[in-house]
């Protein structure tokens, strides 16, 4: 009875690890197999190569049947062409680049597109009647009959010749800048060569003399209306200035030397005279009150106006000579001899005459001085009338001049259109108003076609043709799920990012479901250092799918005893081929350093308290200065930082000690994919007691952890380590 219920329960077993199995390759279905999608690839390998061949000789006779087509370019310069010349007075220091920017250019462009430019352009190249441009050239075919009775197109009669080439010849014509420069491309397609450069050609030129006859179109009709303009602007040029000289006679504001009025040049002069006499009667006056000082003190021949008369001269020569003969007669007669006594008597008498001489040039100083005064009086009263006319005609030249700059601006306005008048008379000859462009390279017949570029078809084609023929065949693999779960490949468990692949076959299986106990939810795993791989595949099996985008976080007991592997042995096999962490919660080993509580408590980041081993990749958290008792007491904010470390690492191991009560661990187990007891060897009783205390507290699978036949652990991570520096 008990071998028959052992053998019902393995079979129960199997049945469930199969279905688990079987669920979770569906589950990773989805997931992409480079290798086995390369293998389909290879293996419909016909499906690509045969496409990519039929289009590689398609696309040769394609480019060897489709006719010729060249290509003709000319090229424009745009650019101001007036010169000193061309018009004369004007600054020539404008530049082209002024005139032509990247908006004016693009203007340009469809100047030379447009319908007028083409119609000529299609006359002179000679486009009507040509096969490939015209389409009413030669006899209507069949079909095109058939469509013009139904009404379903015109007949070409119908329009004109140019109309019936446009569509043709704009196809053909390609017009655009050069990069960023102000040089315009001009390019026209033809089957014939020779057609393709005269086209170009053609084209420019038709575009350059537009441009001329634009220019002389606006001198033309800038002469006519200034024409128009300047005879009546002389009228009133001429009427402008008769009323400024008939107001000027009639209020007598005649104009006199230096432009200026009869009236102010008189007040003026009036002016001028007025002081003049001032200044000769202030003259007059002082000279005349030194002569009568002099006079009173004996210095009269001191005076320059009494001393160059010509009458006290003489006096004065005979004064001398009669002292000189008193002189004389003194010698040999005394005072009272007569002839002294007349001598005196007549220089006396000279005396006399001196001093009324003298007398004489004051009065006549005196009177000049009078006569310079009633002018100054006289002079004072003309000013002041001349003043009084002067302010009356203020208003009056008030209106003069408003009539006078009138009249000048109608004459300034008159010789400026004169003068336009001139240059566009002169500019409205052949060649006097060149366009703004010039050819810098003409169009030459062209050697090599355009259309078809064969070997670039070709290329593009067969690339083509073999990139939709690659994606279909891959994406057909791709949806029928075969590329994800290629037969006879090993499937990974999730959450396993590990490397190396282990074969997932039958006797293994069979091996696993032996040893799930207790309703299939605690197994057994063996701990082998030395086959690593198949050890994280055995634990991969025995752990659920997380969430997406969350790693796999793992229940482990400590329950092994001393000796045994612990957690962080593991732990350190984790970390070896993926991004694995601990928090430590087994014992409190060392309480100086920051750790989970401190996190906890808002005192400490991930970065205060994670820290790493020399030598090892493992990092770790410890349970900090209050402990584990402290960590283990708040649950909910425990899950909140350990879901933040599932989204930064592969693997997230909660290390407790199986003596733990079950209400402290019920909250870090309930969120768990998975739970480990680390028993060290079989039949540790406190290792099986504690695995089913632990599958009481979550649905995720529990396992035991049994150690290996004894081997150097150090020993059995250098090996590993050295195993992955080695190229593969």
């Amino acid at each position: 009875m008990t071998a028959q219920t052992e053998s019902q329960a393995r079979a129960e077993s199997q049945a469930r690890t199969e279905n688990y199995g079987r669920d979770a390759g569906e589950a990773r279905g989805d997931m992409l197999d480079l290798p086995a999608l390369w293998a389909a690839i290879k293996h419909r390998k016909l499906w690509i190569i045969a496409p990519t061949v039929a289009a590689l000789g398609l696309s040769f006779v394609a480019v060897n049947l489709v006719p010729a087509r060249y290509t003709g370019e000319a090229r424009i310069l745009l650019e101001n062409r007036d010169s000193f010349y061309t018009r004369p007075g004007q600054s020539t220091g404008e530049s082209s680049g002024q005139q032509f920017d990247s908006e004016g250019v693009q203007s340009q462009v469809q100047v030379i597109m447009s319908r007028d430019l083409a119609r000529e352009a299609i006359k002179r190249i000679g486009l009507v009647g040509n096969s490939e441009f015209d389409a009413g050239a030669g006899a209507l075919s069949a079909l095109k009959k058939i469509g013009v009775m139904i009404g379903i197109g015109g007949h070409p009669a119908d329009r004109s010749p140019e109309e019936r080439v446009l569509e043709k010849y704009y196809d053909r014509l390609l017009v655009y800048p050069v990069g960023r420069s102000r040089i315009v491309s001009v390019e026209f397609t033809s089957r014939d060569p020779e057609l393709a450069a005269k086209g170009a050609n053609t084209i420019a030129s038709t575009y350059l003399e537009t441009q001329e006859a634009a220019k002389q179109d606006t001198a033309r009709s800038a002469s006519s209306w200034l024409s128009t303009t300047i005879e009546p602007l002389r009228k009133r040029l001429a009427e402008a200035e008769a009323k400024v000289e008939e107001y000027r006679s009639r209020n007598g504001l005649l104009v006199g030397a230096n432009n200026t009025t009869i009236t102010s040049q008189q007040l003026t002069d009036l002016s001028a005279q007025l002081s003049a006499a001032r200044s000769q009667q202030a003259e007059a006056q002082a000279k005349a009150g030194l002569i009568r000082d002099a006079i009173k003190q004996g210095r009269t021949f001191e005076i320059p106006d009494v001393a160059n008369n010509e009458l006290v001269r003489r006096l004065i020569e005979q004064r001398v000579n009669l002292r000189a003969q008193i002189a004389l007669e003194s010698r040999n007669l005394l005072s009272e001899h007569p002839r002294i006594k007349e001598l005196n008597a007549q220089l006396a008498d000279l005396e006399g005459q001196l001093r009324a001489a003298s007398e004489r040039a004051v009065r006549t100083l005196e009177n000049e001085a009078k006569i310079a005064g009633q002018r100054v009086e006289s002079f004072t009263a003309a000013l002041d009338g001349q003043k009084k006319n002067v302010s009356s005609a203020n208003d009056s030249e008030v209106q003069l001049r408003a009539l006078e700059r009138e009249a000048r601006t109608l004459r300034d306005q008159l010789e400026q259109y004169m003068q336009r008048y001139r240059e566009a008379m002169a500019r409205d000859t052949q060649n006097a108003a060149p366009a703004d462009a010039r050819i810098i390279s003409r169009a030459v017949e062209p050697t090599e076609p355009s259309f078809p570029k064969k070997i670039p078809t070709m290329v593009v084609a067969t690339l083509a043709t073999f990139m939709i023929a690659l994606a279909a065949v891959a994406s057909r693999e791709l949806l029928s799920g075969q590329a994800g779960a290629p037969s006879g490949k090993p499937q990974r468990a999730p959450g396993w990012v590990g490397g190396g692949t282990t074969a997932r076959t039958d006797p293994r299986r069979e091996r696993v479901a032996g040893l799930l106990t207790h309703g299939g939810r605690l197994g057994q795993i063996t701990l082998d250092l030395e086959r690593p791989e198949e050890t994280l595949a055995d634990l991969a099996e025995r752990i659920d799918e997380p969430p997406r985008g969350m790693a796999p976080m793992v229940v482990v007991l400590d329950g092994g005893g001393d000796g045994a592997t612990t957690a962080r042995d593991l732990a350190e096999l984790l970390s070896q081929r993926c991004r694995c962490i601990i928090v430590d919660l087994v014992v409190d080993e060392d309480l100086s350093q920051p750790g989970f509580s401190e996190l906890l408590a808002g005192e400490a980041l991930f970065s205060d308290i994670i820290t790493r081993a020399e030598g090892s990749r493992l990092h770790r958290i410890g349970p900090g200065h209050a402990g584990r008792d402290a960590v283990l007491a708040a649950p909910h904010l425990v899950e909140v930082a350990l879901d933040a470390l599932c989204e930064t690492y592969d693997w997230v191991l909660v290390a407790a000690a199986s003596s733990d009560d079950s209400a402290v661990l019920a909250p870090i187990a309930g969120r768990a994919q998975g739970g480990l007891v680390m028993a060290g060897q079989v039949g540790n009783g406190h290792a099986v007691e504690a695995a089913y205390r632990l599958s009481d507290l979550t649905k995720a699978p529990v396992a035991l952890v049994l150690d290996a036949p004894p081997v150097n652990f150090a020993g059995a991570m250098a090996m590993m380590r050295q195993h992955d520096e080695e190229p593969a």
